[in-house]
């Protein structure tokens, strides 16, 4: 009877450790390389939004050109997420990995050499080739690499590594501008996009491949082909699980590519511009992560209802409404919370939609064509913005696009506890 004392305590004590202290080595070096990765990954792109009104003065661009280096981007992006998904399919999730991230850090740092909006557009686009790749290799990796009672959450905390790199792209634009003149400013921007190549050393070295990926190619699993996610059993997934991430991204890029540019427009300075995307960061930050936990425990598809609906509200409100510069710092938490939380149940469930032979090219292919067509969101917010308003042009869009999350996520099935096999 004294024995059953500690052995209870102990079982108590297990169940109570947080997940993080739950996962293997293997699990948690997973963890930290993508985590590091999509952070990076995140500073290198949200570098440009910070730049666009001084490219727009130094360049005499005109807010449709600053719209379209963004859109080109996000959709060679598409292509690129969905390559490197067939490729990590056939040749690993680990090592492609390795090859995205040096491929987007390169081509960020190359931006900061360019002198006119085509030369831009050309390094732009080839960054977002790296871009795309990394998100959904990096993706399948976690998802693959991580069981199922903790996948969610640990997908999810991945995401919010986004609002770590945001972060640093929002504390370089502040410190950039205030020390430098902004016709170098911008160009150290970009320069400093080349951290994340340092990554991959630690990639090498402590991330393998999953073991469920490597137990399909032991048994010779046959491989897909991209056309197999279009075949009669997947080809309604495929279509849903695009339409959830047309909402979720175009709604996404609709607010954060111009939202610089919408508090610029409102006669803030520099570091009032700064302040308030802080604000917005530090709320995306803390939505990732209440979203990557609500995964868990909600399911796949209420998580995502419930911050698509939340998102609606919130850019309505921030955009729509004439409310005080006071009102809009208060405002920018829950539109950072929901907007970017709406990621953190994605890749865990797209890995759960896709069979493990198909995984990198099905959900390379659904999220990169969200991305793709959530591309055009800028560009269309800027041309619009001159005729109707910068602030209601990105309500609109906005808007469409969570309306579209919404109802393509009632129409997938829940994968919620779904064990993955070779």
């Amino acid at each position: 009877m004294q024995s059953s004392v500690p052995i209870a305590r102990s079982s108590t004590s297990v169940r109570r450790r947080f997940w993080l202290f739950e996962l293997t080595r293997e699990e948690r070096s997973t963890l930290i390389a993508t985590f590091g990765g999509w952070a990076l990954d995140g500073m290198d792109v949200m570098i440009y939004s910070f730049v666009i009104s001084t490219l727009i003065a130094h360049w005499k661009m005109s807010q449709g050109q600053a719209g379209l280096l963004s859109t080109v981007a996000l959709l060679v992006s598409a292509v690129g997420g969905w390559l490197a998904g067939l490729l990590a399919d056939r040749f690993g999730r680990a090592r492609m990995l390795q090859i995205t991230i040096l491929w987007f850090a390169v081509f960020t740092f190359l931006s900061g050499f360019t002198n006119s909006f085509q030369q831009l557009l050309i390094t732009r686009g080839l960054q977002g080739l790296g871009f795309g790749g990394e998100w959904a290799v990096g993706a399948v990796l976690m998802g693959e690499a991580i069981r199922s009672e903790h996948r969610g959450k640990a997908v999810g905390t991945v995401q919010s590594g986004w609002a770590i790199g945001w972060g640093v792209a929002a504390l370089c634009y502040t410190a950039l501008f205030s020390w430098l003149p902004t016709a170098l400013a911008w160009r150290v921007m970009f320069w400093v996009g080349i951290l994340p190549s340092l990554l991959v050393f630690y990639i090498q070295r402590h991330v393998p491949e999953p073991e469920v990926f490597q137990r399909a190619k032991t048994a010779g699993a046959q491989q897909g082909s991209l056309l197999q996610i279009f075949s009669p059993q997947l080809l309604r997934i495929t279509a849903l699980a695009s339409l959830l991430a047309i909402g979720a991204q175009g709604g996404y890029y609709a607010i954060t590519t111009w939202l610089p540019t919408y508090l610029a427009m409102r006669g803030l300075s520099v570091l009032h511009t700064g302040a308030y995307v802080s604000v917005v960061i530090a709320g995306s930050f803390v939505g990732y992560l209440c979203g990557a936990w609500l995964t868990d425990r909600l399911g796949r598809k209420r998580t995502l209802l419930l911050y698509a609906c939340c998102s609606l509200s919130a850019v309505l409100s921030y955009t729509f409404v004439p409310i005080s510069d006071t009102a809009m710092l208060l405002l920018g938490f829950p539109l950072g919370f929901f907007a970017s939380g709406s990621f953190s149940p994605i890749g865990a469930f797209f890995t759960e939609l896709f069979p493990t032979q198909l995984r990198g090219s099905g959900q390379g292919f659904s999220y990169n064509v969200g991305r793709g067509i959530g591309a055009c969101f800028p560009t269309l917010v800027g041309y619009l913005g001159a005729q109707m308003g910068l602030g209601h042009a990105i309500a609109l869009f906005a808007a469409t696009a969570y309306l579209l999350m919404t109802l393509a996520t009632c129409l997938l099935p829940e994968t919620k506890g779904r064990n993955l096999t070779g």
